[in-house]
C-alpha cells in the first residue's frame, strides 16, 4: 500500500516525506491519514504564476511617469497620460510628476501636467510642492506656470516658511519680484524667527542680488523693525555684517 500511494504522489509531482521514525507515516498506515497528512504540500514547479490585476495600474507606468516627468521628456509624458497613467501618481517620498518637473525647470513638461490636472499644491514628504520647489530652485516660468494653476501662494513648508522666504536667502531675484505681484505675505515669520527680509540679510551674502531683495522687499512693504526670536532687528544684523548698501536702504525705509 504504502509502495503504491508514493507511486500515485510521485506522478501527480507531490512530495511526501516517509520516514521511518515515531512522527512519519508506518506501514499500518491508511491511505485516508495520509492523505490528511500531505495537504500542505508544495504546488508543481512548473505552475504559471498568477497573472496581474487588469484594473491595477501598472507600477512601470507609474515609475515612467515620474522619470519622464524628472527629465523633462514631453512626448514621453504625453503618452503616459494618453494611455491612463495617474497624473498624480507618488514616489515612496511623497515626489509627484509635476514636481519632478518643477525641480529641474522643464516647462512643457509642468504645462502639459498642470494641463492634465497635475496638482501644484500636494506636498512631499518635506513639506514642499511644484510650486514652491519652482520657486527654490530659480524657475520663474514654471512658478507662473504653477501660480496660473492655482498654487497657495501662502503654503507653509517644513520650516513654517514660505516660498518668498526660500527664495529670498538664496538669492533669487526674479522669482522674488514675481511672488511680490501675488497676495503673499512678506511679513511672514518661520519657526526661526525670521521673515523673509531677515533670512535675505542673515542668510545671504550682502552682494547685488540679496541687496536687490532687500530692496525689492522693502518696496513691496516688507517690515524694517520686526527682529527675530533674540530681538536683533534687520538694520542691526546689517550692520554687523557691514553690509553698507543694505544697511542705507534699511534706514531710508525708517529703521532705526
Amino acid at each position: 500500500m504504502k509502495a503504491r500511494l508514493g507511486l500515485i504522489l510521485a506522478s501527480t509531482g507531490m512530495l511526501v516525506s516517509c520516514s521511518d521514525g515515531g512522527g512519519g507515516e508506518s506501514a499500518s498506515s491508511t491511505p485516508g491519514e495520509l492523505a490528511t497528512r500531505t495537504t500542505a504540500v508544495s504546488a508543481p514547479a512548473t505552475q504559471p504564476p498568477a497573472a496581474p490585476s487588469q484594473s491595477a495600474t501598472p507600477l512601470g507606468d507609474r515609475v515612467e511617469l515620474i522619470e519622464a516627468a524628472r527629465t523633462g521628456d514631453a512626448p514621453a509624458v504625453r503618452d503616459l497620460l494618453a494611455r491612463g497613467a495617474n497624473v498624480n501618481v507618488r514616489a515612496g517620498d511623497g515626489l509627484t510628476p509635476v514636481m519632478a518637473a518643477a525641480r529641474d525647470g522643464h516647462v512643457e513638461t509642468v504645462r502639459l501636467l498642470t494641463a492634465a490636472g497635475g496638482d501644484v499644491n500636494a506636498k512631499d514628504s518635506t513639506l514642499e510642492n511644484a510650486f514652491s520647489i519652482a520657486a527654490i530652485n530659480n524657475h520663474v516660468e514654471v512658478l507662473r506656470l504653477t501660480i496660473a494653476a492655482g498654487a497657495d501662494v501662502n503654503a507653509k513648508n517644513r520650516f513654517n516658511g514660505t516660498a518668498l522666504i526660500a527664495a529670498s536667502d538664496r538669492g533669487n531675484v526674479e522669482v522674488v519680484r514675481e511672488l511680490l505681484t501675488t497676495k503673499i505675505d512678506v511679513d511672514h515669520v518661520n519657526r526661526l524667527g525670521w521673515t523673509a527680509l531677515l533670512e535675505a540679510i542673515i542668510l545671504g551674502d550682502g552682494g547685488s542680488r540679496h541687496t536687490e531683495i532687500v530692496q525689492l522687499l522693502v518696496t513691496s512693504g516688507a517690515s524694517v523693525t520686526i527682529a527675530d526670536a533674540s530681538g536683533v532687528t534687520p538694520l542691526q544684523h546689517s550692520r554687523s555684517r557691514g553690509y553698507a548698501t543694505i544697511v542705507e536702504i534699511l534706514q531710508r525705509a525708517g529703521a532705526r
